[in-house]
């Protein structure tokens, strides 16, 4: 998933809410910045340009403001900010003159002023005999991130997760209790060890705002402490006495992700972990800290937030001009036509998420070679993991050398054809081809377990079987010339026993 995806995800949820729970969102000003991060850019320019402006204005004069090309993007941020009842109708009651919410103007000019904002950005604690070192953050955040994802895959563990993550990772049907009794992944957990950082909090954090529903907990106290977190700054102490009920329960169950710190769980002063700054950070702030907080969890610890951004900052440049750089992003993947990968971690997370897909030989103290073969691709799409999100995960994770030599292909053929459609082809074509036929071919062909019925005296009795075995649903498949039938594996001694009756008069 995506950075796109993941901010329509959260937009789709905000916007299936009543208008009354919005106008209680839209009294924190904390939850009114992160709501604007989260709109089409069209969107939040209108939303600049209305804040401070308390006269109806014209939804033509808007379109002026946009080019003759750009009529799908100004039609989707209008549909967008009514969503979410941003817009409502302007005071004169004159078609087409529209207004911002009165309610989110105000919250929002005291958000960008620094006005009456009534702790809704936290309330810190000074204490300078007391700190918490931003190194002790970051590993205590990738501990509890990388026990959960380690328990989905399947890692022996010296310490599970707490019961309410197990809860919520059942309840999200990521995972499923077995017949053993035992938690296994499901289809859906496959899928979501591919996606980035970022947007497994969000998936994690979405179901749990669903849950919250079920457990009578208010929304609004719930979606304002999560955009509150956002906010927050790392390294801070913040006191918990301004907290609702609900937001205190909340604060436990953070903990428990990885969200927040707290030296004791009776203490009032918690601290926010790098993993909040993904929550309310626009699409290139959410691409930085997804690299920051991967490089956390795979190494461990990063030493301070300035370290952690430059790594973000370093990565994202390198990818982006194509630079080589001697440290090598961790994770980064090399494909070769002849299907063959290497990926430079040493992370046993991210080892084994190739091994979902990736059928792996070697294994060195920085890196890790294998082969995409047509069993390991084929065990991954009956896990539920499609060609698209093997990829797509290639893709996001491919070398910067890998980039830099798709921008070089790409800019030839620019020269030699200007009119030239292609995108950038990061991974070699055949492989992608070949990943996405495997899929075909699996879509194509079905298997069953199940039994053949042959060798019948004559068509009477051949066809007085599978006539009862299509009846009660059990056949799979069947050939009158050839005289013969296939049922599925439940239905097996069913059939039998039918013949034997009937067979028996005989």
């Amino acid at each position: 998933m995506s950075s796109t995806l993941f901010k329509a995800t959260v937009t789709e949820y905000l916007q299936e809410l009543p208008a009354q729970v919005h106008s209680r969102l839209y009294s924190s000003p904390a939850t009114c910045l992160a709501i604007y991060r989260l709109l089409p850019k069209l969107a939040k320019f209108f939303i600049m340009s209305l804040v401070f402006n308390e006269t109806d204005a014209s939804l033509r004069d808007l379109d002026r403001w946009v080019k003759s090309g750009g009529k799908y993007q100004f039609n989707e941020a209008i549909k967008s900010m009514k969503s979410l009842h941003l817009l409502i109708e302007g005071n004169s009651g004159q078609p087409f003159m529209i207004n911002l919410n009165p309610i989110f103007r105000s919250s929002f000019r005291n958000a960008l002023t620094g006005g009456e904002v009534n702790n809704s950005f936290g309330n810190v604690v000074e204490d300078e005999n007391e700190t918490v070192h931003t190194s002790i953050l970051d590993q205590y955040a990738a501990n509890k991130w990388e026990t959960i994802l380690h328990f989905m895959v399947g890692t022996p563990l010296t310490q599970t997760p707490s019961r309410n993550v197990l809860s919520l990772l059942q309840h999200s049907k990521l995972m499923e209790e077995s017949s053993s009794g035992e938690l296994q992944i499901t289809n859906e957990g496959f899928q979501f060890l591919l996606q980035d950082a970022n947007a497994q909090i969000w998936a994690l954090l979405l179901q749990y705002l669903r849950l919250a529903e079920t457990l009578q907990m208010d929304p609004v106290d719930v979606l304002n402490f999560i955009f509150m977190l956002g906010a927050l700054e790392l390294g801070k102490a913040y006191s918990d006495t301004n907290l609702s009920d609900t937001q205190k329960i909340m604060l436990q169950d953070m903990r428990d992700y990885g969200l927040v710190f707290q030296k004791a769980s009776n203490t009032h002063k918690f601290y926010p972990t790098r993993l909040t700054a993904m929550l309310t950070s626009d699409t290139s702030s959410i691409r930085s800290a997804s690299g920051a907080m991967n490089s956390v969890l795979s190494q461990g610890t990063s030493s301070s937030k300035e370290e952690a951004a430059a790594v973000a900052e370093t990565d994202e440049e390198t990818a982006q001009v194509g630079g080589t750089t001697q440290n090598i992003p961790d994770g980064a993947v090399i494909l070769e036509t002849n299907f063959k990968l290497y990926s430079y971690s040493n992370s046993p997370l991210q080892i084994a998420v190739l091994s979902l897909f990736v059928h792996l030989k070697s294994r060195f103290s920085n890196m890790v070679t294998g082969q995409i073969t047509r069993e390991s691709i084929r065990r991954a799409l009956h896990n539920g993991i499609t060609a698209d999100q093997i990829i797509a995960y290639m893709e996001t994770h491919a070398h910067p050398q890998m980039r830099r030599l798709a921008e070089q292909t790409l800019d030839k053929k620019m020269e030699l054809d200007p009119n030239c459609n292609e995108g950038l082809q990061i991974l070699p074509p055949t492989v992608v081809d070949q990943i996405k036929l495997w899929q075909l071919e699996l879509d194509r062909i079905i298997s069953y377990d199940g039994y053949l019925f042959t060798d019948f005296e004559n068509f009477q009795e051949y066809n007085m079987l599978s006539s009862y075995a299509k009846d009660i649903g059990v056949l799979l498949w069947s050939d009158d010339k050839k005289k013969r039938f296939f049922v599925s594996q439940e239905g097996n001694s069913q059939v039998i026993d039918y013949a034997k009756r009937k067979l028996k008069k005989k």
